[in-house]
């Protein structure tokens, strides 16, 4: 079952690159330049921050230090079945963006209201409403519990350097 799934997916995918790749210089040469002057903003103001929670049930997510590295073990296990066709680890975009330091840029309810809540998101945040406009790509459900967004979150800081 999961091979008649994985050769659509992987041609979806390709479709999906090729077309955020396409179009003419100029205009791929603007929108370059506009995410270089986007990248010098990688860290949002606490006041941001805090307006930033996104829609979703996720109002509070307290942060443990150390890290628990057997959540970011299991977040490494989901982002490699779900996450990594799409996302690399650094700032590069893939088919969506990189998340290199998206712990910094994103509260941690923000981050687990678009992994679990990722339609209405979409459909009424304006920073993923944003996101999908630069990478033109709507991103899939992956229908993650609220454990294994805990997980993915876990594996973000790690990725990101919180200890």
């Amino acid at each position: 079952m999961k091979k008649n799934l994985l050769i659509p997916a992987v041609f979806t995918i390709a479709i999906i690159a090729t077309r955020c790749g396409s179009g003419n210089t100029e205009t791929n040469t603007a929108s370059n330049n506009s995410t270089a002057a986007d990248s010098s903003k990688t860290t949002m103001s606490t006041a941001e921050l805090d307006s930033t929670r996104g829609v979703g049930k996720f109002t509070s997510v307290e942060l443990t230090h150390p890290l628990d590295q057997g959540l970011v073990a299991k977040g490494k296990a989901i982002y490699e079945l779900k996450c990594q066709s799409c996302h690399k680890l650094t700032t590069d975009k893939l088919v969506g963006p990189g998340w290199k330091d998206v712990t910094k840029r994103r509260k941690p309810e923000w981050i687990m209201n678009f992994v679990t809540n990722t339609d209405e998101m979409i459909d009424k945040d304006p920073h993923a409403q944003a996101m999908l406009e630069e990478c033109m790509v709507r991103m899939p459900n992956q229908h993650l519990s609220d454990d294994e967004a805990r997980q993915i979150l876990e594996f973000m800081r790690n990725n990101d350097g919180d200890k």
